[in-house]
């Protein structure tokens, strides 16, 4: 094949034809990345805070996770079946299992969550906070359960490090405020891994002691350990402890941390301290607060045994009094004069009630003469005689008006009676089965049988049709 030779002047197309291209509409392009998302990384593991969290009234959850750098925009659907879920709140640092998409309408690219596992100390924070509602709700931290510790506790077991700042720290207040404590120490690791098994067997060893003899029985028991982080404390946030505790026959005392540390061992004590100083003041409160009591014990018994004495100085003088008022020979003496006193009235009485019986038998004798029976009767005899015919008048008249007006009552009636009527040459037609008074002829029908009544007796008929 022969090559086209070029010349000089052949400078090629002046205007060649425009290159095709492919216009993507928006969709087409967010549905393109979506697909290169899903395909290429598909299922992520990511870190970071969780922010602007909100709950719709759905069941979906929305919310942020970002870092320093960046932020990604979450959903967790009501129906995906996750632990951990009540986690979901700004501020938590989370660790999130999901698939990465995009989500169309806005073009923003999004993980669905489906896996949720809390980082770092926050983990410590939930399986506390899961622990303490788990106990809450089976009555461990209820008030009606917890003892009060003894006022004056004599003997008291300990369960700390015996390397341990908390010891030291109990044992300086207990010199400086109550010396004569006896102190059990029963010695465990109070941090790092199998460090709750051993506090709880040290509480249970204390308890076995003690109930072995009556000498050595104790009247609390401390749980202890300086301040720390939540890891160093961890070890009293352990159900094992918790139970033992709890199952605990001695009142138990809890001084784990600083002030503002809080432990499920705190929540379950039967009286938390706030520090291992703060619980030994407590053990030893009863006995600080009575040494200016018995400091100043020989000036009130002092002053009570005055006060004594003088009570019954007073008490003997006043039986004194009373022996001399009540001698046999004084006694005597009261009665003869109560009884020249009673001779005194009775003669006084008599000879009063002899003259008032004297003055009402005159009264009596004036009245009766006064009254004159004979007199009367035959005064009220002469009104009787006179009153009587007056009454059989008045009678008699009484009698006539009550027969002249039912004489009246007697004609109107017999005027009123159907008798009469039927008397003038009237009569009444009733249904022979009812009884009901025929009042009109259109009222009856052929056939129909009826009692006609007239002045002597009555009689029946059979209603006919009228002659032609």
């Amino acid at each position: 094949m022969s090559r086209r030779t070029k010349s000089a002047w052949d400078f090629g197309e002046l205007f060649p034809p425009e290159p095709a291209r492919r216009v993507l509409t928006v969709s087409e392009l967010t549905l393109t990345v979506k697909r290169l998302l899903e395909r290429d990384l598909g299922s992520v593991w990511v870190t970071g805070e969780v922010t602007n969290y909100r709950l719709q009234s759905s069941g979906h959850s929305y919310f942020t996770l970002k870092d320093s750098g960046a932020q990604l925009a979450c959903v967790l659907f009501r129906g995906i079946a996750t632990a951990h879920r009540e986690v979901l709140e700004d501020g938590r640092r989370l660790i999130l299992q999901g698939e990465l998409t995009v989500y169309e309408p806005r073009g923003q690219y999004q993980l669905v969550v489906r896996q949720i596992e809390v980082q770092g100390v926050g983990a410590l924070q939930l399986a506390f906070e899961k622990l303490k509602q788990r106990l809450a709700a089976q009555g461990w931290f209820a008030a009606e359960r917890k003892r009060p510790l003894p006022r004056y506790a004599e003997r008291v077991g300990i369960v700390t490090s015996p390397t341990g700042a908390a010891l030291r720290d109990v044992l300086q207040v207990v010199r400086r405020r109550h010396p004569a404590l006896e102190i059990t120490l029963a010695p465990c690791r109070v941090q790092g891994e199998g460090a709750a098994d051993e506090i709880a067997a040290a509480i249970r060893l204390l308890q076995t002691w003690s109930a072995g003899r009556t000498d050595r029985r104790l009247d609390v028991i401390l749980v202890t350990r300086g301040g720390g982080s939540l890891e160093d404390l961890w070890a009293f946030n352990e159900e094992t402890v918790a139970r033992a505790v709890f199952e605990s026959t001695i009142p138990v005392l809890s001084g784990v941390g600083h002030e503002i540390d809080s432990t499920i061992c705190d929540f379950v004590a039967d009286l938390r301290a706030a520090t291992p100083t703060a619980a030994a003041e407590l053990m030893t409160e009863g006995f600080h607060a009575c040494r200016p009591f018995v400091a100043e014990a020989p000036e009130r018994l002092r002053g009570t045994l005055e006060d004594q004495l003088v009570r019954r100085r007073d008490a003997v003088a006043h039986w004194r009094r009373r022996l001399d008022r009540r001698h046999p020979r004084r006694r005597l003496q009261e009665h003869w004069q109560r009884l020249d006193e009673l001779q005194t009235a009775l003669r006084r009485s008599a000879r009063g009630g002899t003259r008032a019986a004297s003055a009402a038998w005159q009264a009596l004798r004036q009245r009766w003469r006064r009254v004159a029976p004979q007199a009367r009767i035959r005064l009220l005899r002469e009104r009787l005689d006179h009153l009587l015919p007056q009454f059989r008048q008045r009678a008699r008249q009484e009698i006539a008006s009550r027969q002249n007006h039912l004489a009246q009552l007697q004609s109107a009636l017999r005027l009123l009676s159907p008798q009469h009527v039927l008397e003038r040459g009237y009569s009444i037609t009733t249904d022979s089965q009812s009884g009901a008074i025929i009042r009109e002829a259109a009222s009856v029908r052929r056939g129909q049988r009826l009692r006609t009544r007239v002045q002597h007796g009555d009689f029946e008929s059979v209603v006919t049709p009228p002659f032609p």
